[in-house]
């Protein structure tokens, strides 16, 4: 018989070892559901108030708004900046929500998810 085990041997494990099985499978099936609804969700965000980016949860660009006031033949460089600016904006706040949510449910552990 192994020693160590308190003299409860192996058998004192097989709970311990299924009630963590079961743990971990809840917190797949809620990290899983968590996806789904990130995953709907549309991240907004506006640069110099003249453009507007739009993207899903999949962090993937839905929708460029441009006014039609910062169409200038004249300095195109700028309004491809303003977009960038946007899209990259919007893509940040997707992040950062999916970061919060999962950080919620992980309690704050680490995860390389």
């Amino acid at each position: 018989m192994a020693k160590g085990f308190g003299g409860r041997g192996m058998a004192g494990m097989g709970g311990m070892n299924m009630n963590m099985i079961k743990q971990a499978q809840k917190m797949q099936q809620e990290m899983q559901r968590m996806q789904a609804e990130l995953e709907s969700k549309e991240y907004e965000a506006s640069a110099g108030g003249v453009v507007t980016a739009r993207v899903s949860g999949k962090r993937e660009l839905v929708s460029v708004t441009i006014d039609p006031e910062a169409v200038d033949p004249d300095d195109v460089e700028m309004l491809q900046d303003l977009i960038v600016a946007a899209v990259n904006e919007a893509t940040r706040k997707a992040g950062d929500d999916a970061a919060e949510q999962m950080s919620r449910l992980t309690g704050g552990l680490n995860l390389p998810f």
